[in-house]
């Protein structure tokens, strides 16, 4: 019986910038797909570029991946460290009379460039059948044959996509430094690294065709590709830093979790009938080829800030605090970690259900924080006048014989104040709450003051009464 092939997919980034929310989604597909047929997954940092590469950019996307939770298989390769290889494969292809040497110059490829362009068809190089006699004194590229025959590449989503045979040129595959070019190389790499299915941008559609010629001259079998729209912005133009385009960790900053924008992104571009929330199980069950879309997807924050409440509800009580006090840390006119920290784990079930990410949480957290004595905010102080003042007064003496601190007996004990005051209990809520948070966002006024506790909430209506 025939062995089944190992599926191996790879994710292949360009160390010139962050990982970007795009490539972020081509990692997350590529993963997903090993995961799911129990291959494997691997990482090439294709390095070519010298100038633009570097050591920061690999460390941000290395970082980005791992907060991401796409762990790779085995080492990250550098496709730079793989060159003396590239070349090997090149002098293999001018052996093989699919390659040539083309001693053409910049300029004499500019012009002939303009005169394949003026007959509709691609360059040709002159050196392609022998050209003559090389010039002693002049570099030469190293260029591949383009076919005289139409090229079909089956793609998993795009279909049976073809070009005709004029629209290649001969590519360069060794530059006149001797250095690969980046099609050369990532056909090598792929073959060498067994990889049997890409999942990338259709902005690399193209390459597609022209690498597999070079897959077909080589006599290397072709990988299963599978091209997917880019992502648009929420206008359904091309993406920008306005609209999104940024590094996963801006994700992170802006207070994501790993899990919630993990869904949210599977879900751009890629579908399971009409389910919207996924665990990392449910994930790496229902992905297939045949879900990913060939309409392009747009970015909607408001899908994933309620893709990222749904994992936010879901996610362990001690982790989120733990990630809210390091978001904490350093800031200015809040209580102190010890104090904080006990506060913020006896409200966590309420923060959970009141945000939709961790920045949110910040906020809605803000209320148990801050370092008395502070200065209502100017919106909530009209409503501290001297009647007010007197209400809250009379309400400290009853608060102070209350013994049962639950926010149910404490939003009772509040009602029968108001109605004992006879005024409505917008009179009585409104100058506590200015009291209570200084006008921070904060849950109804029961849950308030047994959040904040006996002490630090009579210590805060003392505040006010003196101030």
């Amino acid at each position: 019986m025939q062995q089944k092939t190992e599926i191996i997919t790879r994710f292949a980034p360009s160390p010139t910038g962050f990982l970007h929310i795009g490539g972020a989604r081509t990692a997350l597909f590529n993963y997903l797909f090993a995961r799911k047929t129990g291959g494997r997954f691997k990482l090439r940092i294709e390095d070519t570029d010298r100038e633009r590469s570097t050591t920061e950019a690999v460390n941000a996307i290395l970082g980005g991946m791992r907060w991401l939770g796409l762990e790779w298989d085995g080492d990250a390769v550098s496709q730079h460290a793989r060159a003396d290889r590239h070349r090997e494969v090149v002098d293999s292809l001018v052996a093989s009379g699919h390659a040539f040497r083309c001693y053409c110059t910049p300029e004499e490829v500019e012009k002939l460039r303009e005169e394949a362009f003026a007959e509709g068809r691609a360059l040709r190089s002159p050196w392609r059948d022998g050209g003559g006699t090389p010039p002693d004194d002049r570099r030469f590229t190293v260029r591949f044959r383009a076919g005289d025959s139409d090229v079909t590449l089956n793609d998993a989503v795009q279909g049976d996509v073809r070009w005709a045979a004029k629209e290649f040129d001969d590519l360069i595959l060794l530059r006149a430094d001797g250095n690969p070019t980046y099609n050369l190389a990532v056909v090598v790499d792929d073959h060498d690294m067994g990889v049997t299915h890409i999942i990338r941008g259709d902005d690399h559609l193209v390459n597609g065709g022209r690498q597999a010629q070079l897959y077909d001259a080589l006599g290397w079998d072709r990988p299963v590709f599978a091209h997917i729209p880019l992502i648009h912005g929420p206008d359904g133009k091309k993406l920008s830093k306005r609209h999104g385009a940024l590094g996963v960790e801006a994700y992170r900053d802006m207070g994501y979790l790993p899990e919630g924008l993990r869904n949210y992104l599977a879900r751009l571009g890629w579908s399971h009938g009409d389910q919207e929330l996924f665990s990392d199980a449910e994930l790496i069950e229902a992905f297939s080829l045949d879900g990913l879309n060939k309409a392009p997807s747009r970015l909607d924050f408001d899908k994933m800030a309620f893709v990222n409440h749904h994992h936010m509800k879901l996610a362990d009580d001690a982790r989120l605090l733990d990630l809210l006090m390091a978001r904490l840390a350093g800031h200015d006119g809040i209580v102190p970690a010890d104090t904080a920290r006990p506060r913020l784990q006896a409200a966590m079930g309420s923060l959970k259900e009141r945000s939709k990410t961790l920045a949110e949480m910040e906020t809605q957290a803000y209320f148990l924080l801050r370092h008395r004595p502070f200065t209502p905010d100017e919106a909530v102080s009209k409503h501290l006048s001297a009647e007010a003042l007197d209400r809250l007064s009379r309400l400290r003496e009853r608060l102070a014989t209350h013994n049962d601190w639950t926010p149910e007996a404490i939003g009772e004990a509040l009602k029968g104040f108001a109605e004992a005051e006879g005024v409505g209990f917008g009179k009585i809520g409104q100058p506590l709450r200015a009291a209570m948070t200084g006008g921070a966002p904060a849950p109804d006024m029961g849950l308030v003051l047994a959040l904040l506790g006996r002490e630090e909430s009579l210590a805060r209506l003392d505040d006010r009464l003196r101030a």
